[in-house]
């Protein structure tokens, strides 16, 4: 009798612990994607900081369907090269309210004439329906994906009226060090589901995180805030322009 109850007080014993390790290892994950959401919210600060309301950064926000964030990505190479960094993307609905991010990683790897090292920060913006549908799919590739067309404005923030038109994701970047030989075709977009799951506390998609918005965290409320701030000012800057304009 006693054998079976000290047996019984084992189990539960570790089944206690069992369940406080697991829900350590649970915050420590959700630490990690909390520190990408604060990063991409700085991004998105240093990005538009200093900015003109004429510039492609308001211009293509006050147009897209979608946003996707990737607030560090890292590039080093002597003759064979590639990059990686955590990504989010997040789409607004038809009142303006940005959804809560879905989590991916972007990875390119390149043979050729490359030299330096470089730190992005990269912003995406999703123009079309059609091109936030690619996006949502498992995998992209940008450059080869049939299912949108991809551009990139290069490393600046400035202003003008030049760039492709009928695109369905354009790209500004926004780059600290030197790199030669280098550009974001070939570069792969994969759903970070692990992300996805521990940030969220459940089995999560792309799909229900941006488009059905029903799920929520609140460590992603300034990322939401800080869009929505400039998605504000883009829009009456186009509003005022249009007005100018007619």
């Amino acid at each position: 009798m006693r054998v079976r109850r000290l047996t019984r007080l084992f189990l539960s014993s570790a089944a206690v612990l069992g369940a406080i390790g697991f829900s350590a290892a649970g915050h420590a994950a959700n630490d990690d994607q909390q520190t990408l959401v604060d990063k991409a919210t700085l991004a998105v600060q240093d990005v538009y900081t200093g900015a003109k309301t004429t510039d492609r950064v308001y211009r293509y926000l006050a147009q897209s369907r979608a946003v996707m964030v990737c607030p560090s990505i890292f590039r080093m190479s002597i003759g064979i090269g590639g990059s990686n960094g955590g990504c989010l993307l997040m789409s607004r609905d038809a009142r303006g309210s940005w959804s809560d991010p879905a989590f991916y990683r972007l990875s390119t790897g390149s043979i050729g004439f490359q030299l330096g090292v470089q730190s992005s920060e990269v912003i995406f913006f999703v123009m079309t329906d059609r091109g936030l549908q690619a996006l949502l799919d498992s995998q992209f590739q940008f450059g080869a994906n049939a299912a949108a067309s991809f551009a990139t404005m290069g490393s600046g923030i400035e202003s003008g009226t030049a760039g492709r038109t009928n695109t369905d994701i354009m790209a500004i970047q926004k780059s600290e060090g030197l790199f030669a030989g280098a550009s974001l075709g070939g570069s792969k977009l994969t759903v970070d589901s692990d992300a996805n799951r521990a940030y969220y506390n459940q089995i999560v998609g792309p799909t229900e995180i941006v488009i059905s918005m029903r799920v929520n965290n609140a460590g992603a409320d300034p990322l939401r805030a800080i869009l929505t701030r400039y998605s504000t000012a883009a829009a009456a800057a186009s509003t005022a322009n249009s007005t100018v304009g007619s």
